[in-house]
């Protein structure tokens, strides 16, 4: 079995870096465009006023899951790059996970919430936390599927 070359293997983490800083500036760019939109006056009111519940929570819930979207289709690049070589059934399981999660994200992800005309209200941190706990899970199957 042939290994990679340090080069692209340094190169591939070069390269998901830069589209992760990428996918994270971009989200919270229109983040901060569509918070701006639900506190503009055409915006539908809230029934009553939380003076906890902070925009910031929502904006790095934005970031995070669409950092999460990116981080899984990295990963199942690389799952699906390593089934075809091994017809694996662990790897396969891997997949579904992978695709489980992806739905998982892009069911969590501001825009697709907003985009369907609902909004996150009332949640605080509470918005943030279940997204950052899938990132930290993330980028540690992303350290493994790239060291290996």
């Amino acid at each position: 079995m042939e290994t990679e070359k340090p080069m692209v293997k340094g190169s591939r983490v070069w390269l998901l870096l830069a589209a992760l800083i990428t996918v994270a500036a971009v989200a919270a760019l229109a983040a901060a465009n569509m918070m701006w939109f639900m506190l503009s006056p055409r915006a539908m009111p809230f029934p009553f006023e939380i003076p906890w519940d902070l925009e910031l929570f929502y904006m790095a819930k934005t970031v995070v899951s669409s950092i999460n979207i990116a981080l899984l289709i990295f990963l199942l690049a690389i799952y699906v790059g390593i089934y075809r070589k091994t017809r694996s059934e662990f790897t396969l399981g891997l997949i579904v996970f992978a695709l489980v999660l992806m739905m998982n994200a892009l069911a969590s992800n501001t825009f697709i919430i907003f985009a369907f005309g609902f909004r996150l209200v009332g949640l605080g941190p509470f918005a943030l936390l279940p997204d950052l706990f899938t990132l930290v899970a993330l980028m540690v199957l992303t350290y493994f599927a790239v060291k290996y």
